[in-house]
């Protein structure tokens, strides 16, 4: 009969266990959802701007904006897991410390490391999505803008022309300036093209112009109602000419053949030409889901807040660690790419170095909970 409450108490505690994971795990959820739509809303906003940017001076059609914008979202998905991963952990262990919960913790005999259960139970999934978005769908996005860009390079002079924007042709003896353009991009107004031929300088100046193809194929910009000034450039005499309708050819384009970029090459094929490039490549891929992962538990001890002292050292130093982390992977690849480091070797340094250092700080909390038992 004496051991009957103990008993009692341990199924207790056994069932209130999974009750205390789940919450926690809420918890995480709920702190890191908010933390990846704020990030996301800064990069997506950042990348939007970068874009219009870009389009507004012609380096990329209007059309494409979106497109990229999409496949480029979908590229800062890992990372931005990885942050809210981190984020979400550090943040509701430190308010644990805050709230004095960990005293209660503490103090009904639980150690440190019983917090690695429920963050394990929080941070594998997330761990899996980034493993799957680093491994298979980050390089199919990027493999899509860099064909989507393939594509708007191959297309002729007149398509790319971007009303209100000054655009030079291919070979650059033509220059190309629309104000308007109607809504089937078939008709512009008020144009304006100078050409350079045979060390004759031509201006054409025309309220109206459409495009028009023969029936070989050939592609020309026909304008109408306009006036064409030729002369050589320096002199001062020069021959006017006024025309109600100007044919002028567009040059055809053929999209380029480029080698992929590793970061848009599937990882099978990584897998399959192991040169220095394809390795750094998968070396990032799969560090940075083993990375997402270390710094979730690396959290765990980095949360650590005195009640009575600052409340922003360990978010300091969590800042710090991540951006070393971070840091220190890119470089690694780069090293690999040049051929300076071996793909295991740096893999193994980079990842053991932290897993080492996430050991050296759960032996520090918990030598400094014993010399503090010891104290009191």
């Amino acid at each position: 009969m004496a051991n009957y409450p103990r008993r009692v108490s341990e199924k207790s505690k056994r069932r209130r266990s999974p009750t205390f994971e789940r919450g926690l795990v809420a918890e995480f959820t709920s702190v890191a959802a908010g933390a990846f739509i704020v990030l996301f809303g800064i990069t997506l906003v950042t990348q939007l701007v970068r874009l219009l940017g870009q389009a507004a001076g012609g380096g990329i059609a209007s059309e494409a904006v979106f497109a990229f914008l999409g496949f480029r979202s979908i590229n800062v998905f890992p990372v931005l897991l990885s942050m809210s991963l981190f984020i979400a952990v550090l943040l509701v262990l430190s308010r644990s410390y805050r709230d004095s919960e960990m005293v209660v913790w503490f103090s009904a005999g639980l150690s440190l490391s019983a917090w690695v259960r429920p963050v394990l139970m929080f941070a594998l999934p997330l761990t899996a999505a980034i493993a799957a978005l680093t491994l298979l769908l980050s390089p199919w996005a990027d493999g899509r803008v860099s064909d989507y860009q393939r594509e708007l390079e191959a297309r002729d002079d007149a398509a790319q022309i971007t009303p209100g924007v000054f655009h030079e042709s291919r070979h650059a003896d033509r220059v190309f300036f629309v104000e308007a353009i109607d809504g089937d991009q078939r008709r512009v107004a008020n144009i304006f093209v100078q050409s350079l031929q045979q060390q004759q300088l031509g201006i054409m100046v025309a309220r109206q112009g459409y495009q028009e193809m023969d029936e070989n194929g050939d592609r020309f910009i026909v304008l109408e109602k306009g006036s064409r000034y030729e002369g050589e450039p320096g002199s001062a005499e020069f021959r006017l000419t006024e025309f109600d309708r100007y044919r002028m050819r567009v040059e055809q384009r053929t999209a380029d053949e480029r080698v992929r970029p590793p970061t848009s090459l599937p990882t099978p094929e990584l897998l399959g030409d192991p040169n220095t490039l394809n390795l750094a490549e998968l070396q990032w891929r799969i560090g940075l889901p083993v990375s997402a992962l270390v710094l979730a538990l690396m959290g765990i001890p980095l949360s650590f807040v005195n009640p009575r002292g600052g409340r922003s050292v360990n978010l300091i130093i969590a800042v710090l660690v991540y951006a070393t982390y971070s840091n220190v992977l890119s470089m690694m690849r780069l090293s690999i790419a040049l051929g300076k480091v071996s793909a295991l070797t740096g893999f193994l340094t980079v990842h053991g170095a932290m897993i080492g250092l996430l050991v050296l700080l759960f032996l520090r909390r918990r030598l400094v909970r014993a010399v503090v038992s010891l104290w009191r």
